[in-house]
């Protein structure tokens, strides 16, 4: 339960859940913590709760932490239910910015990779596709094996707003929680054929494009939601990234 209740003018962290991972052992899902994952920083500020199926993250002022999948793959879907600091934060999702409220309830965050596309949920809600246009020329991950990283950690210097908002410290420590973490894909190293094996569940003609519903939800969001789009900074690419162009 979060014992701080801090307003837009008096905070401003962000909390980078950065992933494409997956696992092929499903049947004893969802796993503890340790099962698929390892703290990469600061083991004082991890905390496993509950035999280890959830874990609270742990922001002051002397350090944030992280952690990170054992192995990486290739693939699949991973997915973990996160409940964040109880006020305004961003959720970085490939230079997509977006808000959403009632972050002191627990959501569901997901990742799902496949030959076709990457997308990028949040309670079931798409909120970035990364589509495979090489035909068009555009690198699409499919020979990287990739891997889950999540960090909490200060950025008050560019995070709110160019550092016009800072975290308010007298409120610390700060508190994020992760549980229900749930892998699904190929392992590497692992067999060699799994990725290519257009038998996996994640590869059925299901899941080749968003559907119609998942469609609406992704231009909802989109418009009502999305408070920086990568696409659309000059600034930063005054020439337009060519999966921009292509379309997203």
């Amino acid at each position: 339960m979060f014992l701080q209740s801090l307003s837009l003018r008096k905070a401003g962290v962000i909390l980078f859940f950065y992933s494409l991972a997956f696992s092929l052992h499903v049947s004893a899902r969802p796993a503890t913590f340790l099962q698929d994952f390892r703290v990469t920083w600061s083991d004082s500020h991890i905390r496993q709760i509950d035999g280890g199926r959830s874990i609270q993250l742990v922001l002051d002022q002397y350090s944030g932490c992280g952690f990170a999948s054992k192995a990486k793959y290739l693939f699949g879907r991973v997915s973990m239910r996160i409940k964040l600091i109880p006020w305004r934060l961003c959720w970085d999702c490939h230079c997509l910015l977006y808000e959403f409220g009632h972050r002191c309830h627990y959501h569901l965050y997901t990742i799902f990779w496949n030959h076709q596309h990457i997308v990028f949920y949040v309670d079931d809600v798409p909120i970035r596709v990364y589509k495979n246009n090489e035909a068009r020329g555009i690198p699409f991950p499919k020979l990287q094996p990739m891997g889950v990283y999540s960090t909490l950690w200060e950025a008050d210097d560019w995070a709110t707003r160019g550092g016009l908002e800072k975290i308010n410290w007298s409120r610390a420590p700060f508190y994020a929680y992760y549980k229900d973490f749930d892998i699904e894909g190929c392992p590497v190293p692992g067999p060699a054929t799994c990725a290519s094996n257009r038998g996996n569940w994640w590869e059925g003609a299901t899941y080749q494009a968003l559907n119609a519903l998942e469609a609406r939800k992704y231009r909802w969001v989109r418009i009502n939601h999305m408070i920086y789009d990568y696409c659309a900074d000059k600034s930063r690419y005054p020439t337009t990234p060519p999966e921009c162009a292509a379309g997203i």
